[in-house]
């Protein structure tokens, strides 16, 4: 399952450099997450780093992007190639 930046996001950039497939960038108003790069980090950390340098604790699971674990390393593997 993808990551999602909800309004909550203050814009404090500090996301977007600990996402290590580049899957965050600036939107209009706020940070978004593109679903086709994220994995949650799977296959880099054992954590997704976004989530855990967030102060705001603005990004949950997308739920409109649902994966499993599995299709996330397949994902992964398809990224870093």
């Amino acid at each position: 399952m993808a990551l999602i930046i909800t309004d909550e996001c203050i814009n404090c950039d500090v996301c977007e450099p600990e996402c290590p497939n580049g899957a965050i960038s600036q939107g209009d108003e706020i940070y978004v997450i593109n679903p086709e790069l994220c994995t949650e980090c799977v296959g880099h950390y054992d954590e997704p780093q976004c989530v855990e340098v967030c102060p705001v604790d603005c990004i949950p699971k997308d739920p409109d992007h649902e994966e499993t674990p599995e299709e996330l390393m397949e994902k992964y593997e398809r990224i870093t190639g």
